[in-house]
């Protein structure tokens, strides 16, 4: 009965009223450990491999259906690695695989816990704004951002892999399907996104 309520029974719809996303990329090699067999990294020049973490303002979370004043308004803080799965069909599909997650809620750890496989801690999320600036910081999880609001520059940074946007767009936005792994079982849970008129959320 556990196993079964952690694969995700019920739909669930929310809202994200804010998302940061920061992709880190790495050498292949340094996730190849952190990934099932059944998995493959979503790898660019065979070379680097890419894990995101998203930190994201969350309101009125609640079973598809349900009135909004019985959703859950929480902050959260994803660990994902960008990975591919084989299936059946011969398709590989694209999406992100869970490290971690965490919240600044209980209720939400305790829940999240029970609901899926998203493996929930709790911790503090701190978000002011300061002149031009939007601060994000976790002394639990240990690490500042921090955001000139007012830089629209669009040229890339130095030291990356990537030579233009197009290339990089690929590893710098949503996907539609987030995976985790049954390690007993050796099962994969796919669960997909849908914003509004069919827009794709990981």
């Amino acid at each position: 009965m556990i196993s079964f309520l952690k694969n995700h029974p019920f739909a669930v719809e929310t809202h994200f009223e804010s998302s940061i996303v920061l992709t880190y990329a790495v050498p292949k090699e340094e996730l190849e450990s952190l990934i099932p067999e059944c998995l493959e990294l979503d790898t660019f020049q065979d070379k680097w491999a890419f894990i995101a973490v998203a930190i994201v303002n969350t309101r009125e979370l609640r079973p598809k259906g349900f009135p909004k004043f019985m959703g859950n308004n929480f902050s959260l803080i994803g660990y994902r690695i960008f990975v591919r799965y084989p299936n059946n069909a011969g398709k590989k599909l694209r999406g992100l695989y869970i490290l971690k997650s965490e919240t600044d809620k209980k209720k939400v750890e305790f829940l999240g816990n029970i609901f899926t496989h998203y493996n929930y801690s709790t911790t503090d999320i701190i978000e002011t704004n300061e002149d031009n600036f939007k601060i994000i910081k976790s002394q639990k999880s240990d690490f500042i951002i921090k955001m000139d609001t007012t830089d629209n520059q669009k040229i890339l940074p130095d030291n990356l892999p990537f030579e233009n946007w197009k290339e990089a767009r690929k590893f710098a936005r949503p996907l539609p399907f987030t995976f985790s792994y049954n390690k007993e079982k050796k099962e994969v849970l796919i669960i997909e996104g849908l914003g509004k008129n069919g827009y794709q959320n990981p």
